[in-house]
């Protein structure tokens, strides 16, 4: 007599990992987000690896979340991951401000995202 499982977001096959607040406008997250999809997990730890951009380190770790979610809580084998998802979004948007010339200000906006990794096993073709 309990509460009743959650369905699953995602399928059989996939697992998924989140990160939220991440001090980077959605624009340039979408750009490194852009650089994993489609592409094995192994690819795509490499590609964040080497990444000049600086948000890249904190997209490896959400990476290798969803790896470890898929290997652990979903008995997937981790040879044959590949990154079905990678999409980002707003989150909140702090506002500062300066003072500028003639009693006005100057607004300075201070955005956050979040990104949402979605892997996905596919079996290797022989």
């Amino acid at each position: 007599m309990g509460q009743e499982k959650n369905p699953r977001r995602v399928a059989d096959n996939e697992a998924m990992a989140k990160l939220r607040m991440l001090r980077t406008s959605p624009q340039k997250l979408n750009l490194v987000a852009g650089l994993i999809r489609g592409k094995k997990v192994e690819a795509a730890l490499n590609d964040l690896t080497f990444s000049k951009k600086r948000i890249a380190g904190d997209v490896k770790k959400c990476l290798q979340s969803a790896i470890a979610n898929a290997e652990n809580n979903h008995n997937l084998d981790v040879d044959e991951l590949v990154v079905a998802e990678a999409y980002c979004g707003k989150n909140l948007i702090m506002k500062r401000g300066r003072p500028r010339a003639r009693g006005r200000f100057g607004k300075i906006i201070k955005p956050f995202s979040e990104i949402t990794i979605v892997v996905r096993q596919v079996e290797e073709q022989s």
